[in-house]
C-alpha cells in the first residue's frame, strides 16, 4: 500500500542518507519510493541515497551509491555526497556534478574507498530525466505506453561524454578507480506513468533455486510480473520476490531500491513570497532531512 504521509520535498531540501528506510517521497513530476535494507540488520550500511529539489522546484536530483566497506568510511562518504548535492543543488549541467563527485572520490580512493553510483536529474519543465552511470547496475525502465520493461539506456534520446574527459579511452568506471574517467550522460523524456528503477547489485547477485545469480535479466523478469501503478508496490514487490527466490534469507550485501514514477505534474508556479523564501534558503543553505 502507498505510504500515508510521503516526504514532500521543498525547494533547497536534501533528503536521504545511509540508514535503513522504507518510505515514499514526492517532487514535482515524480512519485518516489525508497527502500534500503543494510546488511545483517544494521541500522546503516554501505548504500547511500539522496534526493534534492530546487531550481524553483524544477530540478530534482537523485543519487544512489554503493560504497565499498561499512562503518566510519561510509559515513564519511555519505557526508561528502550530501555536501556535493547541496553545493550543486541548482546546477543544471549534471556533468559538472559528476566531475565534482569523481574528483572527491579520487581523494577518498587514497584510503581504499571507492563506489559505484547512478546520478539522475529530472527537469520538470521538459520532463526529461538525465542520467550518468559510474559502474552501477543499469536502471530499469517501464514504458506506460507499451507496458514493456527494459534497461533504461535503450530509451535514451542521446549520449554525450562529460566535457572534462572526452578524450579518455576508459569510461564509466566506479568512482575512485582511475582519474580522469569519462562518464556518459543520456536523457530520457518521461511520459505519464513511466517508471524508472535504480537498485544496488545485491539484487542481481541473489541466487535463485537453480543456484544461479539473477543477473540483470532475472531482475527484469521479476519486474515484468509486478503491478506498475504505485512506486511502493513496485519496490516492495521487487524486494519481496527476490527475497522469496532466496528462500526468505537475507541478501549477502546492503540492498536498496529507488523507484520513480512520472505523474505528469508541472513545476509549481512561484508567487513573490515563494521566490523570496527561495532566495533566503539560497543564502542560508539547503535544508536537510
Amino acid at each position: 500500500m502507498p505510504d500515508a504521509d510521503p516526504v514532500m520535498l521543498g525547494c533547497m531540501e536534501v533528503w536521504g542518507g545511509s540508514r535503513a528506510i522504507d518510505t515514499s517521497a514526492s517532487v514535482p513530476g515524480l512519485d518516489v519510493y525508497v527502500s534500503s535494507v543494510p546488511y545483517a540488520g544494521d541500522d546503516a550500511g554501505g548504500d547511500v541515497h539522496y534526493v534534492s529539489l530546487c531550481g524553483a522546484g524544477a530540478i530534482a536530483r537523485f543519487v544512489l551509491a554503493d560504497v565499498s566497506g561499512h562503518g566510519e568510511g561510509v559515513r564519511r562518504v555519505a557526508e561528502v555526497l550530501r555536501g556535493l548535492v547541496r553545493k550543486n543543488i541548482n546546477t543544471v549541467d549534471q556533468s559538472r556534478f559528476t566531475e565534482a563527485i569523481g574528483d572527491e572520490f579520487s581523494r577518498l580512493a587514497e584510503g581504499g574507498t571507492f563506489a559505484t553510483a547512478v546520478l539522475a536529474s529530472y527537469f520538470a519543465t521538459t520532463q526529461h530525466l538525465v542520467l550518468t552511470n559510474a559502474g552501477h547496475p543499469r536502471p530499469m525502465y517501464r514504458s506506460a505506453a507499451t507496458g514493456a520493461w527494459s534497461p533504461l539506456h535503450e530509451a535514451a534520446e542521446g549520449v554525450e561524454l562529460a566535457r572534462s574527459a572526452r578524450d579518455v579511452g576508459i569510461d564509466n568506471l566506479p568512482l575512485g578507480i582511475i582519474e580522469p574517467t569519462a562518464y556518459h550522460q543520456y536523457a530520457v523524456k518521461l511520459a505519464v506513468g513511466d517508471v524508472v528503477v535504480f537498485y544496488t547489485d545485491a539484487l542481481m547477485e541473489s541466487v535463485g533455486a537453480d543456484g544461479e545469480q539473477l543477473g540483470e535479466a532475472g531482475v527484469l523478469d521479476i519486474a515484468r510480473e509486478l503491478p506498475a501503478e504505485d512506486p511502493s508496490e513496485i519496490g516492495r514487490g521487487l524486494l519481496g520476490a527476490v527475497r522469496g527466490l532466496r528462500g526468505g534469507g537475507d541478501a549477502g550485501d546492503d540492498e536498496t531500491v529507488v523507484v520513480l514514477r512520472h505523474n505528469g505534474a508541472p513545476p509549481p508556479p512561484q508567487s513573490v513570497a515563494d521566490r523570496l523564501r527561495t532566495v533566503c534558503r539560497l543564502v542560508a543553505g539547503p535544508a536537510e532531512r
